[in-house]
C-alpha cells in the first residue's frame, strides 16, 4: 500500500519537464515515441533547440519524463534516421540540422535619407537615424566611445565586488545606492559649485527619465506647460510632449534665453541648457541669469540640464544655476556624454517641495536604477579616475574641435559657426536658401550622417547643421566637412 501510494505522488511529479515543457500525459496509448519525436522536430523546426545544441541524455530525460528510457531511444533513432540529429560520443547526443524555413515574408523598404529626414519627425527619427548605415556619423550627442576608460572601469569593479556584501545585492533605495549619491554630491561641490547633501541626489536612468519622473510630479502641481528653449532640443520636446507637457518656444540669442519672452509665454517652468545651450551653444549671460532668478523667485521653475557643462576649452567654468537658487532649480546631469550612453546613469536635485513626487514615481518606474553600475561609478568618481578621464577627453576634444573648425573655413567658406568654445558639437548655419534636411539627407547619400537643424527648431529659423566631432578622427572629420561641401554644392546646382 505504502508503495503504491508513494509511486502515485513520483508519477505525478513526473508528468512533465522542464525541457521544452514537455508532457507525457498529452501522448497517445502506444504512441510516446512518436510523440516525443514529433515534439523534438517542431522544436528544432522552430528553433527552440537550434543546430549545435546538445540533447538530454536519454536516461536523464526518460527518469524526467517518467517514461522507460526505450521511448526516449527510439524517438532519437527516429530522428537520427531523418539525419536531424547525431551522437557524438562523449558530446552526447547533438542537433546536426534544421528542417528548411518557410520563405520569409518580403522585407520592408530600408528607409532612404530622403525619408529619414522629414520636415516634422516623428518620436522613433532618432532610433531611425542612429539605425541607418554611414561610413562618418557627425550626428550630435555621442562621446568618443572608443576612449570609454575600461581598464578603470574594470579595476573599479573588482574593488567594489570585494567588499559589496550580499544585502548589498537586493532591492536598493529608489532615490539611488548612497555611494553614488554621495559621490555625485562632491562631485557637483568640485565641478559646479554646487552645495548638495547627498540626500537630496536622486539618481536616475540619464537625463531623459528625469524629464519624465519631474513631468509626472509638475502635473500634480497643475504645470503641464514647460518653456523651452528655440532653437533647442527636438529631444527633450520629445520626452516633455510624452508625458502630456506642451512645450511653448522661448527665443535664444547671443545672451542666451530671452527672459522676457519667457514671462510673457505664461508658462510656470522652463526648461534651458544655460552653461552651453544645444544647439547654438551660448552661454546665459550674467544680466540674463539676474532676470531668470527674478522670474523664480516670483514663482516660476528652472529645470536645469547641465548639458555639456564639463567640457569646456578657450571658457572659464560657469556656475550653474542650482548653485543660486536651489529652492527654485531642478538639475539634471549624467554620464553619458562624459563616459558612454549606455550607462543609463544620471542624477537629479529638486526642490524640497517636490521630492517625495519625484521620488514616488521613480518608485513607480523602475523601483530604482541598477544598483551595480551606481556603485561602480561611485568607485570611479571617488578614486579620481572620473576626473583624469575628463582631462583626457578635454585634450582630445580640443584637437578634434579644431580640425572641424579648419575644415568649415576651407570646405565651407560662407558658412557661420556657432559654439566652438565648449561642449561636442558645432552649429553651423549657412545663408543659402535651402531645406537643411535636404542637405542632410544628400549627404548621407554620400555616405555621412549629420543633422538639420531644423528638427531643433518650432520656428523658422536660417537653415543650418548640427555636427559631432567627439567620436570622430582629424581625418574623418575633414572627409565628413567636404562631403557636406559637395552634398551642398549639388542643392545649389538645382
Amino acid at each position: 500500500m505504502s508503495r503504491a501510494k508513494t509511486g502515485s505522488v513520483e508519477g505525478s511529479i513526473r508528468a512533465g519537464s522542464d525541457f521544452l515543457h514537455l508532457d507525457v500525459a498529452e501522448a497517445p496509448n502506444g504512441g510516446r515515441a512518436a510523440w516525443l519525436a514529433a515534439r523534438l522536430r517542431d522544436a528544432i523546426a522552430d528553433g527552440r533547440i537550434a543546430v549545435g545544441d546538445r540533447l538530454p541524455a536519454s536516461r536523464v530525460l526518460a527518469a524526467d519524463l517518467g517514461v522507460s528510457r526505450g521511448v526516449v531511444t527510439e524517438a532519437y533513432q527516429r530522428l537520427g534516421e531523418e539525419g536531424r540529429i547525431a551522437g557524438r560520443g562523449r558530446a552526447g547526443t547533438v542537433v546536426v540540422a534544421a528542417p528548411p524555413a518557410p520563405p520569409a515574408p518580403p522585407a520592408a523598404a530600408a528607409p532612404t535619407p530622403a525619408t529619414l529626414f522629414p520636415s516634422a519627425p516623428g518620436s522613433d527619427i532618432f532610433d531611425a537615424v542612429r539605425a541607418a548605415p554611414a561610413r562618418i556619423d557627425l550626428t550630435p550627442g555621442v562621446p568618443d566611445l572608443a576612449a570609454f576608460p575600461r581598464a578603470d572601469w574594470l579595476r573599479a569593479e573588482r574593488t567594489v565586488l570585494r567588499r559589496l556584501a550580499a544585502a548589498d545585492l537586493g532591492y536598493g533605495d529608489p532615490r539611488g545606492a548612497p555611494a553614488l549619491r554621495a559621490a555625485v554630491a562632491a562631485w557637483l561641490a568640485r565641478n559646479r559649485g554646487i552645495a548638495a547633501d547627498p540626500a537630496d541626489v536622486i539618481v536616475t536612468a540619464g537625463v531623459s527619465q528625469a524629464l519624465g519622473l519631474l513631468a509626472q510630479a509638475l502635473r500634480r502641481d497643475d504645470i503641464d506647460r514647460i518653456a523651452v528653449e528655440e532653437p533647442g532640443s527636438l529631444g527633450v520636446r520629445q520626452h516633455l510632449n510624452n508625458w502630456g507637457v506642451a512645450t511653448p518656444p522661448v527665443a535664444v540669442d547671443a545672451a542666451g534665453l530671452r527672459v522676457d519672452e519667457l514671462a510673457a509665454t505664461g508658462a510656470r517652468a522652463v526648461m534651458l541648457t544655460p552653461a552651453h545651450q544645444f544647439p547654438t551653444g551660448v552661454v546665459l549671460d550674467g544680466d540674463r541669469r539676474r532676470r531668470l532668478v527674478d522670474w523664480a523667485r516670483e514663482g516660476g521653475l528652472v529645470i536645469e540640464d547641465d548639458y555639456d557643462a564639463e567640457h569646456r576649452y578657450d571658457r572659464a567654468p560657469v556656475p550653474a544655476l542650482r548653485a543660486l537658487l536651489p529652492e527654485h532649480v531642478c538639475y539634471a546631469g549624467s554620464v553619458s556624454k562624459l563616459l558612454a550612453p549606455a550607462l543609463r546613469v544620471g542624477w537629479l536635485l529638486v526642490p524640497r517641495r517636490h521630492r517625495d513626487a519625484v521620488v514616488a514615481a521613480k518608485r513607480n518606474a523602475d523601483l530604482g536604477t541598477s544598483v551595480l553600475p551606481q556603485v561602480v561609478l561611485a568607485e570611479l568618481m571617488t578614486s579620481g579616475a572620473l576626473e583624469r578621464q575628463l582631462r583626457l577627453l578635454r585634450r582630445r576634444h580640443v584637437r578634434r574641435r579644431d580640425a572641424m573648425v579648419a575644415a568649415i573655413g576651407r570646405h565651407l567658406p560662407g558658412a557661420t559657426v556657432h559654439g566652438a568654445a565648449a561642449g561636442l558639437h558645432l552649429m553651423v548655419t549657412v545663408d543659402d536658401d535651402v531645406a537643411d534636411a535636404a542637405l542632410a539627407a544628400a549627404t548621407l547619400e554620400r555616405g555621412v550622417k549629420v543633422q538639420p537643424l531644423s528638427w531643433h527648431c518650432q520656428r523658422t529659423h536660417r537653415p543650418g547643421l548640427v555636427l559631432g566631432y567627439a567620436a570622430n578622427t582629424a581625418t574623418d572629420i575633414e572627409e565628413g566637412v567636404a562631403t557636406v561641401a559637395a552634398a551642398l554644392r549639388r542643392l545649389r546646382a538645382r
